[in-house]
């Protein structure tokens, strides 16, 4: 054959397998250009700046648009990992979450916030969301009370690593309430026990409200009801002092009138034995 044919066509070959190359070039160029998961132009223009995506926050939440105002805090978090403007929105997301009863939510946000900031001027609040999530569950007193003991821990918290923050006034205002569910509690059992008859394990519920939770709407029961068992099981001294020192901190108690009438049946009175327990509990009483 004659070179100059073959040299035709080769040339022609590597013509044709250059355009070959160009059309499968730009076949890739044009479906990556159509995938809208990869269309880099198409995603840059759906990142907005920190500080737009944060003052939208706002301004929803000026208007009463919770779940809008939360998808901008977590849009900066996304977006703009690590930034100024990330720390805010993580922070007021936990808060959104909280307004919206998003419990958990909050819980998990503010504790990541803690997590990555513990000494930062917005950890006081971060704190306080946390304690606030745990209050609004905690359920009525016959129920378990694993909640509002979470919630203590967190108040404790507050109060304890933030004692100059605004959040400790109200924070130990619920913590009172959360530690009188517990002290309720307790007395349920022990109420419970001692319509069965099992005296120990009554005396035990009562004694743990007195010595633990002092300071409760609970104690003048819980002084009473030992006053009751204590008669019961024919441990005389101990009801007496109970009956005392329940007494001398509640005098106008109802419950300080029924103990005081059921040791006169058996032709007792109240008297404080100070080598009892329950002398040195009273002593921590509010009434003392």
């Amino acid at each position: 054959m004659d070179t100059s044919v073959m040299g035709r066509r080769g040339r022609a070959v590597r013509v044709a397998l250059f355009i070959a190359g160009l059309t499968g070039v730009a076949s890739l160029v044009s479906g990556c250009q159509s995938d809208p998961d990869i269309d880099i132009t198409a995603y840059a223009q759906t990142i907005e700046p920190a500080d737009v995506l944060y003052n939208q926050g706002l301004a929803n939440i000026q208007a009463g648009q919770l779940t809008e105002a939360s998808r901008k805090f977590q849009a900066v978090d996304k977006q703009h990992p690590y930034s100024e403007y990330a720390r805010k929105a993580m922070v007021m997301s936990a808060f959104t979450n909280y307004r919206q009863g998003q419990y958990s939510e909050a819980i998990n946000t503010a504790s990541r916030y803690l997590s990555l900031y513990p000494n930062d001027e917005d950890a006081a609040y971060a704190q306080y969301i946390v304690g606030l999530s745990y209050y609004r569950q905690i359920p009525e007193v016959t129920r378990d009370q694993r909640t509002s003991a979470r919630a203590i821990a967190a108040f404790t918290e507050v109060i304890e690593r933030f004692p100059e923050s605004e959040y400790v006034e109200d924070s130990q205002a619920k913590l009172r309430y959360a530690r009188d569910q517990l002290a309720g509690k307790e007395m349920q059992v022990g109420r419970y026990y001692l319509e069965r008859k099992e005296f120990v394990a009554a005396a035990n519920r009562f004694r743990l409200v007195v010595e633990r939770y002092p300071n409760t709407r609970q104690i003048e029961e819980a002084l009473a009801r030992l006053v009751e068992t204590y008669y019961a099981m024919g441990l005389e001294s101990e009801a007496q002092t109970a009956a005392a020192v329940l007494g001398h901190n509640f005098p106008d108690s109802q419950w300080y009138a029924d103990s005081f009438n059921l040791l006169r049946t058996g032709g007792l009175e109240p008297r404080e034995n100070k080598g009892s327990w329950i002398s040195r509990a009273g002593a921590r009483l509010v009434g003392a």
